[in-house]
């Protein structure tokens, strides 16, 4: 069952003003699940919340926290409400280039991008280019200051840099509102990262279970700030996020290092947001330092740029943040599952998904039904609910779509 409510406006999409359910939820999704906002209700019940959680437009049922939610916890932190994979994220280009400037060939671009770039699960470099060095070193220098040794959770981790993965991960050729190119891509920490976190919440979960705590789901498990526990998964979380930062950052300057060669200039930066939407950071909210835990949203401090995508087919956008104090400073990170891949896959045909890609250069494969646009809610229905969260600066159309199966 859907819960549609507190609808605005009249031009045709609906938007929704913020909902409060009740003292510790408050939400933005004009299209809500009931078993969505009854996790939601649960996960605000904890008696270390504070001051409230923020449901955000395209919240969607998760693994015990609602995706599309921030949760702020005063003294405690839910490493599974991270998720399994730390810092996922976006990162977003502008280049020099107009539409006229690229040549017309966009398959070869694409086929230029899959060979520079593992995609997949498990698909990792064959070897360091010189561009990850640094960026390895960096992530090894971070790892000695806080005595962590990563290959202890994945010996494989240097030779993840740089590569995208499966699911819902993308790299993306856009255009923009007056045809400048953007190149665009969504990928995390890759198989170190998640592996941290699995290490972790079963940690979490254990220590809870020794303490007798009472969890309304297990996957709520929390540390307490101030024991070994807590500073050591901060510490690995910190580090995972960095990674998945210049994971982004290492697949980007590939991304850009093909469109160059096959524009025949090289791409200048005429500005790049990096930006998380799976992360933890502390931060002060309504008079009080709390950890805020941003799962499946991002950071939408009055002025901060950010990239909120849309799914395989659809608009996805350059937004400016309004530092809206209810939200904790907060805005949704995409367009939010509505089918489960099971059920898109059952619903949904190859030819359904053509249809949708029509004037976008991608691979033709029906591994990618389940990501087909309407899987997702309607990116413009959550546009239109966070007009209170944030500003749209550009208006992203896709020209090329490279995915992993």
């Amino acid at each position: 069952m859907w819960i549609v409510h507190r609808f605005t406006g009249s031009s045709g999409v609906h938007c929704s003003d913020m909902e409060r359910i009740n003292d510790q939820l408050v939400s933005w999704a004009s299209i809500l699940e009931e078993e969505t906002r009854q996790q939601a209700i649960t996960s605000a019940e904890l008696d270390f919340i504070y001051p409230h959680i923020a449901l955000m437009p395209d919240a969607h049922l998760g693994y015990g926290a609602t995706v599309g939610s921030v949760i702020p916890t005063l003294g405690a932190v839910m490493p599974a409400a991270v998720g399994v994979d730390i810092g996922c994220g976006m990162i977003a280009v502008q280049t020099q280039f107009t539409f006229n400037d690229l040549p017309k060939d966009l398959k070869t671009l694409r086929e230029q991008i899959e060979r520079a770039i593992p995609v997949s699960a498990g698909q990792y470099n064959r070897k360091i280019l010189p561009t990850a060095k640094p960026r390895i070193d960096e992530l090894e220098t971070m790892a000695l200051e806080i005595d962590f040794d990563p290959d202890a959770f994945d010996k494989n981790w240097r030779v993840q840099l740089g590569t995208l993965g499966g699911g819902n991960h993308f790299i993306e050729v856009c255009l923009d509102d007056h045809d400048n190119v953007w190149t665009f891509l969504h990928s995390g920490s890759r198989g170190i990262g998640n592996k941290i976190a699995t290490h972790h919440i079963a940690i979490a979960k254990r220590l809870r279970r020794a303490a007798g705590d009472t969890m309304p789901h297990e996957d709520l498990a929390w540390f307490e700030e101030g024991t070994p526990e807590f500073d050591q998964y901060v510490d690995h979380l910190h580090w995972a996020q960095h990674f998945a930062l210049l994971n982004r950052e290492e697949m980007m300057d590939r991304v850009n290092e093909q469109l160059g060669r096959w524009a025949g200039e090289s791409v200048r930066d005429i500005q790049r947001i990096n930006s998380h939407h799976n992360f933890t950071e502390k931060e002060e909210h309504f008079g009080k330092e709390v950890w805020v835990t941003r799962k499946g949203a991002i950071r939408a401090r009055k002025g901060d740029l950010a990239s909120i995508p849309g799914s395989m087919g659809a608009a996805s956008y350059i937004v400016e943040g309004k530092g809206n104090p209810d939200a904790l400073d907060s805005a949704p990170h995409g367009a939010g599952r509505q089918y489960s891949r099971r059920a898109a896959r059952r619903a949904f045909t190859q030819d359904d998904l053509r249809k949708a890609m029509v004037g976008i250069e991608y691979r033709d494969t029906h591994k990618f039904i389940d990501e087909i646009p309407q899987a997702y809610k309607p990116i413009d229905r959550v546009m239109a609910d966070s007009t209170e969260l944030v500003a749209i600066r550009h208006t992203l159309r896709q020209i090329v779509n490279v995915k992993g199966d």
